[in-house]
């Protein structure tokens, strides 16, 4: 090999004569480096990737795309930054699991478990978590534009700062729900459930679908918030706030 004979001092055509071969030997030490490093890392790389799920299970990075994985225990797993596009997670266990940074572009959640698991800046576009019990998680800076939550149970989960344009929350549990910063552009919240105040502290509000819903006691809402949203004579706001003159809900 080329790179053995720079240490036997053997260069031959690689390396110019220029009398000595030392100053190559770092270059090649480093190049050995590299390779043993590669051939150690991908073999084991490759090994908790290939693992079955398991509570507690390392998949961080690891690609996940388009399989069928329904009602698989990842309860407390690491599966951040990895690829769940287009893949069946229904029924799961993820309770406590850590998907910050996962993609789930079109990935089914429905039905999972997913108590105080965070998603926080997930890709989660067209993606259902319908009927997701996930009390206490966090989706924070989440895209979640046209994801699917009806029937969710989100009470005390975490939408600060998310992108939640065009999500359906019909029939949610909210209760304790923060939208603090959230962009709620035409998302539906008509026929969500909840006790005591939603955060919508700074959240925007365009065409936001709030028909029905009892908001007086809704927390960081404005007057300016109010009338970009679609309500009817059933909403009921803070005190202080008034119903618009005509409620801007175009048809989406």
């Amino acid at each position: 090999m080329r790179i053995k004979n720079l240490f036997d001092g053997q260069a031959e055509h690689s390396v110019p004569n220029h009398g000595s071969t030392a100053k190559y030997r770092p270059l090649a030490i480093g190049v050995l480096t590299v390779l043993a490093s590669l051939a150690t890392t991908a073999p084991a790389m490759a090994a908790y990737c290939g693992s079955t799920p398991e509570p507690g299970l390392d998949w961080s990075e690891c690609t996940k795309k388009n399989l069928m994985l329904p009602s698989s225990e990842l309860e407390g797993a690491n599966l951040s930054g990895t690829d769940f596009s287009l893949t069946d997670l229904s029924g799961s266990n993820l309770t406590s699991a850590n998907l910050e940074k996962a993609n789930l572009v079109r990935a089914w959640l429905a039905g999972a478990k997913a108590e105080k698991a965070n998603f926080a800046r997930v890709e989660a576009y067209r993606s259902s978590f319908a009927n997701i019990a996930a009390n206490g998680a966090s989706f924070a800076g989440a895209e979640l534009q046209r994801a699917d939550f009806s029937g969710a149970d989100l009470t005390g989960a975490n939408f600060e700062k998310a992108e939640v344009g065009r999500v359906l929350f019909k029939g949610a549990v909210l209760t304790g729900t923060r939208f603090a910063l959230a962009n709620l552009s035409r998302a539906n919240l008509s026929g969500a459930t909840f006790e005591g105040p939603l955060d919508f502290d700074q959240a925007f509000l365009f065409l936001t679908h709030i028909e029905g819903l009892d908001l007086s006691a809704a927390k960081g809402l404005v007057q300016a918030q109010v009338d970009l949203a679609c309500g009817d004579k059933e909403t009921k706001l803070p005190e202080g706030l008034t119903t618009p003159a005509g409620w801007p809900c175009a048809s989406d």
